[in-house]
C-alpha cells in the first residue's frame, strides 16, 4: 500500500492497542480529554479551629495531622477529630512558613514556603527527627504508598523518594490541552492525586500516570456552610481515612471541617461531547 496510507494504518493499529491495553487517559502528550464535573453531598461537618490557616491535612490512626502556616503561628498538629481538641502541638521557628504535610508510616513530612527546607517528624511525638532542602517553593504533599509527590505551584509535581526525599520524577499537570497550574494541597486517593487549586472551590482529580486532570470536584455549596466567619479564606485542606473510606476537606480558617460524597452523576466539563449512554462527574501565602 502507499508510505502515507501505511502510515496512517500504523498509527491507527498503535491506538486501538493502547485503548485494549486501558491507557485512554492522554494518548497525546500535550493534550487530555476534558474533565468531568462531579458535585458532593455533605455527610456530616466536624469542628475545626478557625485560627488554623491550614496549608495541610492528613487522617491516619484515627486523628487528622494538620499543618498551618504564617509566619510565627505555623504549626504541626494533632488534633482529634469529634471534638477539634488539638493533642499534640508543635510549633515551627518564626522564621518558617508552614505548608503541606503527609504520613508516610511512623513519619510526618512537612514542606515550608519559600525557605527550601522540609522537616521531619515522629507521628507519636510531633519531635523532629530530621530534615531535607529543594530548590523553589513547597506548597502541597501527599504520600502514594511509595514516594511522596510534591507541588510548588506550578503545573508540575515532584516525585520524591521515600527515605532520601529527593526529586525522582516530575509529571506535568494538564487540564484538556491546557497546562494547569495552582496546584496546592495535595491527597493520594484510591489511585489518583487530588489537588486543591489555590484561589478556587474545586479540587483536580488528577491519573498519576498521565497528569491529566480527570474531573473536577465543585466544593462551592461548601461556601454557604462555612457561615460568615470573615476569617475564612480559600478551601485548602483534603484529608483522606483510607480504612473508612472517608474524605474530608476543609479551608483556611474555616471553622469546619466537612465530611463528603463525591456523587456518581456527572456533567461534562466545556467542549466535551455528551454521551447518553453514561449518566453516571503574601501574608496569605499559598
Amino acid at each position: 500500500m502507499p508510505q502515507s496510507l501505511n502510515l496512517r494504518y500504523s498509527v491507527m493499529s498503535f491506538l486501538a492497542v493502547l485503548m485494549f491495553a486501558g491507557i485512554p487517559e492522554c494518548v497525546h502528550p500535550d493534550s487530555c480529554p476534558e474533565p468531568v464535573i462531579r458535585h458532593i453531598r455533605v455527610i456530616r461537618f466536624l469542628p475545626h479551629d478557625p485560627d488554623a490557616f491550614t496549608q495541610g491535612l492528613a487522617f491516619d490512626g484515627g486523628f487528622f495531622y494538620e499543618g498551618t502556616g504564617r509566619h510565627g503561628q505555623s504549626t504541626l498538629r494533632k488534633v482529634d477529630p469529634e471534638t477539634g481538641r488539638v493533642v499534640r502541638l508543635h510549633r515551627l521557628k518564626t522564621i518558617y512558613f508552614g505548608e503541606g504535610i503527609s504520613v508516610a508510616g511512623d513519619r510526618i513530612v512537612q514542606l515550608t514556603w519559600r525557605s527550601g527546607k522540609g522537616f521531619i517528624y515522629d507521628k507519636e511525638t510531633l519531635m523532629e527527627t530530621g530534615g531535607f532542602s529543594y530548590h523553589g517553593e513547597g506548597w502541597g504533599l501527599a504520600f502514594d504508598g511509595s514516594r511522596f509527590i510534591m507541588s510548588d505551584g506550578s503545573s508540575v509535581l515532584r516525585y520524591l523518594d521515600a527515605r532520601t526525599l529527593r526529586k525522582v520524577r516530575t509529571l506535568e499537570v494538564r487540564s484538556g490541552t491546557r497546562r494547569q497550574y495552582n496546584l496546592n494541597e495535595l491527597e493520594y486517593v484510591n489511585g489518583r492525586i487530588y489537588a486543591n487549586i489555590w484561589g478556587s472551590d474545586r479540587i483536580a482529580v488528577i491519573s498519576p500516570r498521565s497528569g491529566c486532570v480527570q474531573a473536577w470536584i465543585d466544593l462551592s455549596p461548601l461556601r454557604q456552610r462555612v457561615g460568615f466567619d470573615c476569617r475564612a479564606e480559600v478551601l485548602n485542606g483534603i484529608a483522606y481515612d483510607k480504612d473508612g473510606d472517608r474524605l474530608y476537606v476543609t479551608g483556611k480558617n474555616w471553622p469546619r471541617i466537612f465530611e463528603i460524597e463525591i456523587l456518581r452523576q456527572r456533567t461534562k466539563g466545556k467542549g466535551q461531547k455528551k454521551n447518553p449512554n453514561k449518566a453516571q462527574h503574601e501574608e496569605s501565602g499559598v
